[in-house]
């Protein structure tokens, strides 16, 4: 089950956001995404990451508390491609706007300038 109050809880305790991946299965944006710049910074212990299938019927624990599922979750938050990376605050809420889709040319520089807003959000709220 994902918890997001928890995660989110666990991620502000380090100063950080926590960085959400919304994925579809066999999407091979996704798999990119996941591989080239989650993955490797995840590794390193710099981001703390999960990832929510956007399909699934997975339990979620919401940031309010109430319980869901990854599709309904996904949905709420308007969520209809993937890739989306979300950057979100000890609260559950957005700390930097999504990245949705996957933009190979520039997609790192969109993430690390999303990263560093998020965590600016983060520090300014400790």
């Amino acid at each position: 089950m994902t918890d997001v109050p928890a995660q989110t809880a666990a991620a502000g305790k380090a100063g950080e956001p926590l960085v959400v991946l919304v994925s579809l299965p066999g999407c091979v944006y996704c798999e990119t995404v996941r591989r080239n710049y989650l993955a490797p910074q995840a590794a390193a212990g710099e981001i703390r990451v999960r990832e929510i299938d956007m399909t699934a019927d997975t339990p979620l624990r919401d940031a309010d508390g109430t319980m869901t599922t990854a599709r309904a979750w996904a949905r709420a938050r308007q969520i209809n491609a993937a890739p989306t990376v979300l950057f979100l605050d000890r609260s559950g809420r957005y700390a930097a706007a999504p990245l949705r889709g996957m933009q190979p040319d520039f997609y790192g520089a969109y993430f690390e300038q999303a990263l560093d807003t998020a965590r600016d959000k983060v520090a300014a709220a400790r």
